[in-house]
């Protein structure tokens, strides 16, 4: 089979949706690979590298969709991407279709593109294998950037993420107890800040509580708690995610009236819209922005701050899906791993997936096999 591998071209990303050790892997097992001129550059991979490896280096994106029976990519395709579908592709991406502009669905429609959307690629024990690493990403590179907006020189509010004996540390309320929650609660233990993590299912309050020995304070996620923690956080992290459906809004206009000047939100919610009633996506160039001075930080691609680790987290999850599909050719993968059919949004055009066809309003236009995984 022969897969390809465009040059991302969203703003600021530097993603590559595939490195080459991955390439290494594919082309062992028998397949080609076409890499477009420069698409690992800003994750710090050469051309040279994939030659090596055994990719065949391409000068356009025309030709990296051109050859291509399945494209990886990382971020989901632009409007200038639409018409370098061929008909009958599989495409690999990070979809969020609730949330993307309705001429990806037309163009992967009228291509007939089988869309597999890496966030949704789920395992029977609701394992989200290939979003998962990249969740641990963004969670952990969260205080980076948290420590560094808190700073005077941003606009914060001066606060040390630690402290120091005698001065308290800042507080960090972070929403949702997921994966991202998790690790993001894991990295400012690291540091010693005071750590909230609110969510609604008691039983991820539960484990967080014995996995953190009682060292993060737990709380139950509705109206009432969110108004008092938002009220003397210094850092809010929303990272509250459905795969296939938008982000619920958490934090209203007033919640954010009622923080302090300088105080943080990082919302990693935004990739699926947003938790936060103030949020509207940020890129790499103008990250931040304020409302009522607080200092909001909307970057959909966040992991791309750090595109090399990023990269091999994406390939070393996708691999296994894009080996199975190549060895043994789409509707055998999607009949024997259930996994990978769950990720299927739009199977040769048709809408494919329930929630997909409820948050886009439109009608389950097929019904794929789940299997065994």
């Amino acid at each position: 089979m022969e897969f390809g591998v465009p040059k991302e071209i969203r703003q600021g990303e530097t993603r590559v949706g595939l490195t080459p050790a991955g390439v290494v892997s594919l082309v062992r097992a028998g397949h080609s690979v076409y890499i477009e001129r420069d698409a690992g550059a800003g994750a710090g991979f050469s051309n040279e590298e994939y030659r090596r490896a055994g990719a065949n280096i391409v000068y356009s994106a025309a030709e990296a969709f051109g050859r291509a029976d399945v494209v990886v990519k990382v971020a989901r395709p632009t409007a200038t991407e639409h018409d370098l579908f061929r008909n009958g592709q599989v495409i690999f991406s990070f979809l969020h279709l609730p949330v993307s502009s309705p001429d990806l669905l037309q163009a992967l429609t009228e291509r007939e593109v089988t869309a597999i959307a890496y966030e949704m690629i789920q395992h029977d024990d609701g394992r989200l294998s290939v979003l998962n690493p990249t969740s641990q990403v963004a969670g952990r590179l969260t205080p980076i950037i948290a420590g560094r907006l808190l700073m005077g020189d941003r606009g914060g509010r001066g606060v040390l993420l630690s402290g120091i004996p005698g001065v308290p540390p800042a507080v960090v309320v972070i929403l949702g107890g997921g994966v991202v929650g998790v690790n993001a609660a894991r990295a400012f233990m690291g540091l010693k800040t005071q750590v909230i993590v609110l969510d609604r299912d008691l039983n991820h309050l539960q484990v967080i509580d014995d996995m953190f020995s009682g060292g993060v304070t737990t709380m139950l996620s509705n109206r009432y708690n969110l108004n008092r923690v938002v009220s003397f956080a210094d850092i809010v992290i929303g990272c509250v995610q459905t795969p296939g459906e938008r982000a619920p809004i958490l934090i209203t206009r007033e919640m954010v009236r009622q923080m302090r000047p300088g105080s943080v939100i990082i919302d990693l919610s935004i990739v699926d819209g947003g938790c936060v009633e103030t949020s509207r996506p940020t890129t790499l160039d103008d990250q931040i922005f304020e409302v009522g001075g607080v200092i909001h930080h909307c970057l959909p691609n966040i992991t791309s701050l750090v595109a090399r680790t990023a990269s091999y987290a994406l390939t070393n999850a996708a691999l296994p899906c894009l080996k199975a599909l190549g060895n043994h050719g789409l509707d055998e993968v999607i009949r024997t791993t259930s996994a990978l059919a769950r990720g299927i949004n739009l199977y040769r055009g048709q809408v494919a997936h329930p929630k997909i066809a409820a948050a886009l309003g439109k009608q389950l236009e097929i019904t794929l096999p789940t299997g065994e995984t």
